[in-house]
Parts: C-alpha cells; sequence; structure tokens
C-alpha cells in the first residue's frame, strides 16, 4: 500500500543500497519519473518517490517492469542528487542515443569518420548532454571542467574551490567521447576535422540568468582529445574589501594603488588568485579621468572602461611589444599580465620610472621570492629597488562550511609549528563536519592569505647590498611583515578556515 504523505521521508545518503539494484529500473525511467530503487525483495521492488500516492506513476512502472511496488517517501532533492550519483550525469540522455537504433559497437566504429563525428556531435541528444556538462559544473561552482579520455574510459572532472572531484558519469559515454569533443569544437568556433593539434576557444552561455564566458583548451593525448573549459563568471569579481585581506593589509594595499607611479607585483603559483586580485585593484581605481590599459594571456575578465589586450606571440605580439605600443596610448594605469622574462621585467620597470603606476605578477612561493626572480632575470638591483612599491604573495585556502561547522581540539604539534606555545587550551579553532550543502567536504567557499613586503627605505638598503632572500625577509618581520602562515593563522583563529588549509597552500616559515 502507498505510504501515507504525512510519514517522513527517507534521507537516501543514509542508505546503503545494493549497486546491482539500479538495473531493475533504466535510467530513462528514473530520470523521467523521479524515482530511485532501493531494495528487491520477494518480488517486492521498493521506490523512493517524492509522492508516494501517486497512483499513476506507480502504476506505470508497476506495469512495465511487471513488478510489485512498495512505494517509500523521499524529497525530490535527494532523489536528484541519487539518480546523478548512481545512474551517472546524463544518463537518461546516453539511454535515448544507444536506444536511437545504433548499438554502441558501431558508434565506436562510426565516429573515425569526420562526417559521422559531425552529425553526432549535432544529434539533439549529445546537445543536452554537453548542456547537462556545463550547468551542472555552473550548480557546483566549478571553475573547471576537465573532460579526460583514457584507454577504456571517459572521465569528467570538476575543480571546485581548488579541488577536482570524479563526477559520476554511465560507464558507456566513452563510446561518445568524439561527439562530445566535436559538440563543444563546434560551440567554440574550432575546427573539428583537426585533432593533431591543440587549439584554443571560447564560449558565451547563459544559466540561469547569469552571463559566463568559457575558456576552451584542447589538446591532443593518446587516447583521443583532452578538453579543460575554464568558467568565468562577472561574480568572481570581487570589490578589495571582499577578497579576504586583513584590516592592516587592506589599508596598505588601498594607499598603494592611489600612487602616482610605481610597480605592485602581486606573485603566487597558477590558481592562487593573482589575477583577481589585480582586477580587484583595478576596479578600485577606476574613473573617468584615468586612462588604464591592460596586456593579458588570457583576458579572463571584461573591465568596462578598461582598454584590454590580449597578448598573440605567434604573430610577435607579446608581452614586451604590446607594453612598447601601450605607451603610445598615454595611460596612467598598466598591467602586465605576467613579467616572465628580462625584456618584459626591464620594459615594465622603465615605463614604472617615466611616471606610471603598473600592476604585474610573479610566479614565486613568497614575497621575497619576487626580489629573487627579478634579479635571477638580469634585472640590477637598483631597478628593483627604486621603482618597486610591494610584493604581494597570496594563496587560496577554503573557507569551513558554516552549516556544518564545529569546534576542535587543536593538535598541539601542528599548533607548535606555528609557533604558538602557550595557552594552548584557551585556543578554539574549527572544522567542518561534512553536509548536504558543502556535498561532504567540509568546505565552501574561499578566501586568500596574503603576506606584504613593503619596499621601505631599509628593505631598498639591503637589495642594493644584494642581501639574501633571507636576510631581507628577517628584516621585513622586524617591520611588522605577516608571512602567508601568519595571516592564515588569523583566520583560522576567526574560523574562516582550517590549519590544515593554510599548511596545504604555504611553505614553511
Amino acid at each position: 500500500m502507498p505510504t501515507s504523505r504525512s510519514t517522513p521521508p527517507l534521507v537516501l545518503k543514509d542508505l546503503k543500497i545494493d549497486p546491482d539494484i539500479f538495473e531493475k529500473i533504466p535510467a530513462k525511467f528514473a530520470c523521467h519519473y523521479k524515482v530511485i530503487p532501493i531494495k528487491f525483495e520477494d518480488g517486492t521492488l521498493t521506490l523512493a518517490i517524492e509522492d508516494p500516492l501517486d497512483l499513476i506513476i506507480l502504476d506505470d512502472i508497476s506495469l512495465f517492469l511487471g513488478l510489485k511496488i512498495e512505494p517509500v517517501s523521499a524529497s525530490r532533492a535527494d532523489i536528484l542528487e541519487a539518480i546523478r550519483e548512481h545512474y551517472g550525469l546524463g544518463a537518461e540522455t546516453i539511454e535515448e542515443i544507444i536506444n536511437t537504433g545504433e548499438m554502441a559497437g558501431e558508434i565506436k566504429l562510426a565516429v573515425s569518420k569526420t562526417e559521422d563525428i559531425e552529425g553526432l556531435a549535432e544529434d539533439a541528444s549529445i546537445i543536452k548532454f554537453v548542456n547537462q556538462i556545463l550547468v551542472q559544473a555552473v550548480k557546483d561552482s566549478s571553475t573547471d571542467i576537465h573532460i579526460e579520455p583514457y584507454e577504456d574510459e571517459l572521465k569528467i572532472r570538476y575543480r571546485v574551490d581548488g579541488i577536482l572531484y570524479d563526477i559520476p558519469i554511465p560507464q558507456n559515454i566513452k563510446y561518445f567521447q568524439s561527439a562530445i569533443v566535436s559538440r563543444i569544437k563546434i560551440m567554440a568556433g574550432l575546427d573539428i576535422a583537426e585533432r593533431r593539434l591543440p587549439q584554443d576557444g571560447r564560449i558565451k552561455i547563459r544559466v540561469g540568468g547569469e552571463e559566463l564566458d568559457l575558456r576552451i583548451s584542447i589538446l591532443p593525448t593518446q587516447f583521443g582529445e583532452s578538453v579543460d573549459i575554464r568558467l568565468l563568471s562577472g561574480k568572481m569579481l570581487y570589490s578589495l574589501e571582499n577578497l579576504g585581506l586583513s584590516l592592516s593589509n587592506l589599508e596598505i594595499l588601498e594607499k598603494l594603488i592611489r600612487k602616482p607611479h610605481g610597480i605592485i607585483f602581486v606573485t603566487g603559483p597558477t590558481g592562487s588568485g593573482k589575477t583577481t586580485t589585480l582586477y580587484s585593484c583595478l576596479s578600485k581605481i577606476n574613473s573617468k579621468d584615468k586612462k588604464i590599459i591592460t596586456i593579458e594571456d588570457p583576458i579572463e575578465y571584461q573591465l568596462k572602461g578598461v582598454t584590454q589586450i590580449q597578448i598573440h606571440p605567434r604573430i610577435g605580439l607579446s608581452f614586451a611589444t604590446g607594453l612598447r605600443s601601450m605607451l603610445r596610448h598615454d595611460p596612467d594605469i598598466m598591467m602586465v599580465g605576467e613579467v616572465r622574462d628580462f625584456e618584459t621585467a626591464e620594459i615594465t620597470i622603465r615605463v614604472a620610472l617615466t611616471g606610471h603606476l603598473v600592476f604585474s605578477t610573479l610566479h614565486t612561493n613568497d614575497a621575497c621570492g619576487g626580489i629573487t626572480r627579478l634579479l635571477d632575470m638580469g634585472i640590477e638591483p637598483y631597478l628593483v629597488a627604486s621603482p618597486v612599491e610591494c610584493f604581494i604573495a597570496q594563496r587560496l585556502v577554503r573557507i569551513i562550511c558554516p552549516h556544518c561547522k564545529v569546534e576542535k581540539k587543536p593538535d598541539r604539534e601542528i599548533l607548535r609549528e606555528f609557533g604558538i606555545e602557550n595557552n594552548l587550551n584557551d585556543i578554539a579553532i574549527y572544522e567542518g563536519k561534512g553536509c548536504e550543502s558543502c556535498k561532504f567536504t567540509g568546505y565552501k567557499g574561499r578566501t586568500a592569505i596574503y603576506e606584504f613586503l613593503l619596499m621601505t627605505e631599509e628593505i631598498r638598503g639591503l637589495l642594493l647590498q644584494r642581501a639574501s632572500s633571507d636576510q631581507i625577509k628577517k628584516k621585513a618581520l622586524e617591520q611588522g611583515m605577516h608571512t602567508l602562515r601568519m595571516d592564515g593563522w588569523e583566520k583560522v583563529k576567526k574560523g574562516i578556515t582550517t590549519i590544515n588549509e593554510v599548511i596545504r597552500v604555504s611553505e614553511e616559515d
């Protein structure tokens, strides 16, 4: 008999469901009727359904399967998540393609021909499946989608808060990898016949009223083409106040970006949020009486009122050549996406010396490493000491999920790593237990930790004396510099992030 609506709904994630039971109901039925099988016993199939009194759906399923159905109540959100987890993202869509009469083996053979791939890529079901990949990535707040071919499988992974997660997908998706890649190429205006060379493109989409810019990179591999999709949203642009800066660092940065000339370097590895920080600085000082020009690789966000240039090394437009041309456009403020070599570094410095404010990035582990990197490129110490105002190192740490945040006892050994020796019993720190809201990771969202090396007269003096990086760092600490770990520890004490996160992203002091 159908269960009463007053019965509390089951929490599906708490159940251990035998994987074999999903063979009882095809993905198409599960998706269409929004049901999930729970157990099969004595010829009776127990199904989770939002409305256990919906006799029309129950009769349809019973008639199709030839089984007695025992319905139990579960929330729609729980059912949809269980369908995705057990059948895989887009399982219904893939089943539709197979059921059109094409056997999986035939499709595998057919996709060796470009015209067949193009036809399948324009198939409504493939279009729907690719759309599902994109929409789900947006819902999960992903920054990247990885579509990776291997010998016997195709993997789809999302990067959420800096960590990669496998996405459940149907096992037979491997047969459609060429069609999926071709669909993405068509959307990005790329050559679907070219499978030997890397290709790059862009797609603009709108999901739930939000406009996103997708940056596409295709890479040929041993088992087919690998795809990386970077999701860029206007929502990712932050004000300086929302970057995660401490009040003291925020005050310092606001003063630095108001200077009439000089260089501000932001340092850190790829994916540490350097571009976001630079864009936030430019947005803060952008006004009608300022001419701002950027040269980037690539342009990640479009800034209103800012002239942005994309480099094209193949045709001779590099950071260095672009910088020279930018000077003829009477800029007040310039941004150089990255200083990678001596030529770019030298021109950037000379631009600042001629009365311009310049923002740029370097790939170094800490703020003092920025000085070392420039010297290693061949820049003379006096050319670093004179125009550079500050080196800002940064990393991104995950934020503790507010829905499952709990207090925990700190590990004394780890605290000692942070130089915390006294009053250990008085220290309260937090972690996330894991819940539905954060997909049981304990984290939701990211913020930054910072290290500001201000080029004071004393630091400039040490640089001119060719002092070591350690000597410069020691002097900076004496003058009040907070290292990445010190800034991270402040965020740990405030319950923003965890000790493990700070250790994960920062070097030993």
